[in-house]
């Protein structure tokens, strides 16, 4: 299948996965949507087409035949910021960390639900597909009609009524919003929140993040502004059609 690297009308989707059902799966899925398709059966031949054809995303699966996932993530994010979705039967907690420190952009664990993987994928898209020279800036905005939030200004606003917001809730809820969308895990925040000495203090960051949400009127049980990953982090949702 040939991709132009430039002036493409539609986004174009890497599929890197070694299960030829799910590719089948995956490539009906998302042409429905619109979307050009590359598929790859192990990592080598998913990291040459990478290189020759830019695409706009990749989902990865983690157990290859050729290498493990993770090494191609890593060899990826050399010379790539291409946002990576992981699919893969892997489910536990530890390695949902380790994919998303070596820089994957969100982790989908098989079985999945088709609608919240193409949720997902509309997210990662909307980030970079088609805004490539967009700064953070355009996350520095929030403006649902009922919660406001002004980065720059340090204005937060629910129903028009102002919200105040101690330093350490507002540098969260500052690092959540620039990364809208993709999970931040709990180890980074605390690192760059409380200091390299309390990335193992989970309880403070829950307990802020349970102070923000009350906060922004975000009810924890459907989770509308900040999302939780368990045991993993937590990720802003730039809109209602991101929720699980």
């Amino acid at each position: 299948m040939t991709v132009p690297t430039y002036n493409r009308e539609k986004p174009c989707i890497l599929i890197i996965d070694d299960e030829p059902q799910i590719r089948h799966f995956l490539l009906i899925s998302l042409k429905t949507e619109g979307y050009e398709l590359l598929e790859a059966e192990n990592g080598e031949t998913g990291l040459g087409l990478c290189a020759r054809h830019s695409p706009d995303l990749v989902i990865l699966d983690l157990g290859l035949p050729d290498m493990d996932g993770s090494d191609v993530l890593a060899a990826l994010r050399e010379w790539s910021t291409v946002p990576v979705i992981i699919l893969s039967v892997r489910d536990r907690e530890l390695e949902k960390v380790k994919a998303l420190d070596l820089g994957a952009n969100d982790y989908v664990t098989k079985p999945f639900g088709v609608d919240e993987l193409l949720a997902r994928v509309r997210t990662q898209l909307r980030h970079n597909g088609r805004n490539r020279g967009a700064s953070n800036d355009a996350s520095a905005i929030f403006d649902d009609g009922t919660l406001h939030i002004d980065l720059s200004m340090r204005k937060i606003t629910v129903d028009g009524n102002s919200v105040r917001l101690t330093p350490k809730e507002f540098a969260v809820l500052k690092v959540l919003m620039l990364a809208s969308g993709k999970i931040v895990t709990q180890s980074q925040l605390l690192k760059d929140i409380w200091g390299p000495t309390h990335t193992q203090d989970t309880h403070y960051l829950r307990i802020l993040i349970g102070r923000l949400r009350q906060k922004l009127g975000d009810d924890p049980t459907e989770q509308r502004y900040i999302q939780t990953e368990p045991g993993v982090g937590y990720r802003f949702l730039e809109s209602v059609d991101n929720a699980e």
